[in-house]
């Protein structure tokens, strides 16, 4: 785990090598980036969610995001998601980005910039 100030506000950027399995691992995260870094969002690569969490049939990202929501957290998911065909997918992903706690971005100073708007209350 890496933390990157922007704007007066830590940001956790995790490893694309750490494999994200269950609900627990991102709770588990979620929890020392908050309380021992003071974070208030995580950064994660596409690689570490893994095609379960693509696949939304799964249920997979729904509880992922579900514990975002209810902690309060923000999330940027980096990664190249023009290679799923989902519509219902594109979608999601779409809803996401007008929100303002959930971003999937192509790259890491997007999804920074996202998570911490120069103007608050507006994404970028």
């Amino acid at each position: 785990m890496n933390i990157t100030t922007i704007r007066n506000q830590n940001i956790a950027v995790i490893d694309k090598n750490n494999q994200i399995a269950d609900p627990q691992n991102i709770l588990d995260i979620m929890a020392t980036a908050g309380y021992q870094y003071n974070c208030i969002g995580i950064v994660l690569y596409q690689e570490s969610l893994g095609e379960n969490f693509f696949n939304l049939k799964t249920g997979f990202a729904g509880e992922i995001l579900q514990k975002f929501s209810n902690y309060h957290f923000k999330l940027a998911i980096v990664g190249d998601f023009s290679q799923y065909d989902s519509k219902s997918l594109k979608d999601f992903i779409y809803e996401c980005n007008k929100g303002n706690s959930i971003y999937f971005k192509n790259d890491l100073n997007s999804a920074l910039s996202s998570l911490v708007p120069e103007n608050p209350g507006k994404a970028d």
